[in-house]
């Protein structure tokens, strides 16, 4: 069958793509960005990729007239304050194009939405449904809770949580309970649903066995990690201040944390386990699924990230844009140093940033980290998602991969963190040499003071980076 993924780059997406091709599909995949998707070498052949934007009409002509099943896996929560009203748009569009294809079903990943109040983020997703489903296929939406997986939001703030609080004061909304279930069984429902016409027209909550509330989550994950944890809860903690608390100790952005905060008030519990005996899936405990998680990371496996998406950042434009870099009214700072081991500085230069840090004065990147959190943005907890290899459209700590050849030995960055400009930094292997080079284009007066500012710790922060990165004894 020939089917339409949206949301390849995704964090689902990524995970739902090998299997489809796995089980024989010919996969269209939907990316705004082609320079940002990366699939696995094994499957490229097998594929075609279509670069289109759901708020553009006119890029969704190039929908293929015979497709026959279609997801619908796209989702832009945190990446604008309006997401609701764009989501509703992208959905009517998405709907109008499908409906000149001969598709016959689409397959839609919502949230799970019982209650009569709902918060602005599932009331969003609840409206996408219901301009999904009135299209002129099947239609079938899944409705999850909280998915547990190496790389998921909920799964990363969970973890951060327990692993930095030994003793939590905590929002009285940690006593609501939810269903979580496991990645691998999120992807099971959903290459399991399409075509299958037990699913049409219909929708489905999908969760795992255990209904918890999210202080258990907490304590089950600590007693999983062989932590003693206390967590205390108190009634006075405002929604607001709530997002506060999840920004400055997790690794979520602060608009994601403001719709987390929101939607945790609510329970997200599944009407029944229906869809489990339909297409005879048994999901994973809470347990079972955070145990599986840490096998991943612990194997370095980690197949997708919500860090890597743009709304990790609040990023809307395309990667595309920034490749090229200015030179014109630029501050630029470069440096270049011989080498003797090629292969064993590109392998420093591509395991940079997260657990290996920037090689010369951490300290100072993480106080840099810190003011960028202070600032609201993302600070460098967002670390990285792979030690050893790097895409791009990765995020690495307060910077995004926008170019990455290791057979080249070039690799470029442009930084996340707030400025009052825009700021790259590249390396790049010519000849016997590393040329590092940290290039800065400033908004106005207010950037170019901030160049002249930042530029005396260049001299030893650089330098220094530059030394650890070309020595093979550093």
């Amino acid at each position: 069958m020939k089917i339409l993924l949206t949301g390849a780059t995704g964090y689902i997406g990524k995970r739902l793509l090998p299997l489809l091709v796995e089980q024989g599909h010919e996969v269209i995949c939907c990316v705004r960005d082609k320079a940002r998707f990366n699939p696995p070498k094994s499957i490229i052949s097998k594929i075609t990729i279509l670069q289109l934007d759901l708020l553009d009409k006119e890029s969704l002509t190039a929908i293929p007239q015979d497709i026959d099943g279609a997801f619908y896996l796209v989702h832009s929560m945190s990446a604008d304050s309006n997401y609701e009203d764009l989501e509703k748009i992208s959905a009517i569009n998405f709907r109008n194009a499908l409906d000149k294809t001969k598709v016959s079903h689409v397959v839609y990943l919502s949230g799970i939405c019982n209650e009569s109040k709902l918060s602005k983020h599932l009331a969003s997703r609840k409206n996408v449904e219901v301009e999904l489903s009135t299209g002129k296929y099947n239609f079938t939406a899944l409705r999850a809770g909280i998915i547990i997986g190496s790389g998921s939001a909920s799964f990363e703030i969970i973890r951060d949580l327990a692993e930095k609080l030994p003793i939590m004061i905590t929002p009285k909304w940690l006593n609501t309970k939810c269903q979580p279930i496991g990645i691998s069984d999120v992807i099971a429902f959903l290459s399991k649903s399409i075509f299958n016409a037990k699913t049409y027209n219909r929708d489905f909550d999908i969760g795992g066995p255990d209904i918890l509330s999210y202080k258990d989550m907490l304590l089950e994950f600590s007693s999983l990690r062989k932590l003693k944890r206390k967590i205390i809860t108190v009634p006075v903690m405002t929604p607001k201040l709530s997002s506060y608390w999840l920004y400055f100790v997790t690794s979520t952005s602060y608009r994601l944390a403001i719709a987390l905060v929101n939607s945790m008030k609510i329970e997200v519990v599944c009407r029944n386990s229906e869809l489990n005996y339909i297409l005879n899936i048994t999901p994973l405990s809470y347990r079972e699924s955070l145990a599986k998680a840490f096998t991943k990371i612990e194997n370095n496996e980690i197949v997708s990230s919500w860090k890597d998406a743009y709304s990790s950042s609040g990023i809307t434009s395309n990667i595309s844009e920034f490749i090229q870099v200015p030179t014109y009214g630029c501050f630029v700072d470069s440096r270049k140093r011989k080498i003797n081991n090629r292969e064993h500085c590109i392998d420093k230069i591509w395991s940079i940033g997260g657990s290996s840090g920037w090689y010369y004065g951490n300290w100072l990147w993480k106080i840099r980290g810190f003011m960028d959190k202070l600032m609201g943005g993302v600070g460098l907890r967002r670390g990285r998602t792979n030690l050893n290899s790097i895409q791009v459209g990765d995020a690495l700590d307060f910077w995004r991969v926008l170019y990455a050849d290791k057979d080249e030995g070039r690799l470029l960055l442009f930084a996340e963190m707030k400025l009052p400009g825009e700021a790259w930094l590249e390396f790049k292997i010519v000849s016997n040499e590393l040329i590092q080079t940290a290039t800065f284009r400033p908004l106005g007066l207010a950037g170019r003071l901030y160049w002249y500012l930042v530029f005396p710790f260049h001299g030893f922060i650089f330098n220094g980076m530059l030394k650890n990165i070309t020595e093979e004894n550093a």
